[in-house]
């Protein structure tokens, strides 16, 4: 019985979160779906995804921004700590340690973001060519 439940995690890909400006001009969440493929003994990998680099970041625990559109296409991985993400739709959600953004709403008012739990936040920026 685990290994099905495992098989099936493994089947479904990786989850991450997408915000996108849309045709409203307001930011909007998106669930998507990132293929893996078999890799053989190293896992299951995605396809490449063509970045600029890395930039690090730390947030302190009271971190406040009122909208503001993403500053270029990128990814951004919670490495600790966790983060509130409003769009302009009014919905919101949070992102934990371990989950990814996909930040794409670079025109328009952009997304609201701010410290959930009190506690510094460490995160990853890719930037995406």
């Amino acid at each position: 019985m685990v290994a099905a439940a495992q098989q099936q995690r493994w089947d479904a890909g990786m989850n991450i979160v997408r915000v996108y400006t849309g045709d409203d001009g307001e930011s909007h969440f998106e669930d998507v779906e990132i293929p893996l493929g078999e890799a053989g003994r190293g896992g299951r990998l995605s396809e490449m995804v063509n970045a600029h680099g890395v930039i690090f970041r730390e947030t302190d625990a009271d971190y406040d921004l009122d909208f503001h559109p993403a500053p270029r296409r990128q990814y951004v991985v919670n490495l600790t700590g966790s983060v509130e993400i409003t769009v302009g739709s009014g919905e919101s959600r949070v992102i934990g340690a371990g989950e990814i953004l996909l930040a794409e709403d670079t025109s328009g008012r952009g997304h609201k973001s701010r410290a959930v739990g009190r506690e510094p936040r460490r995160c990853l920026f890719i930037p995406l060519v």
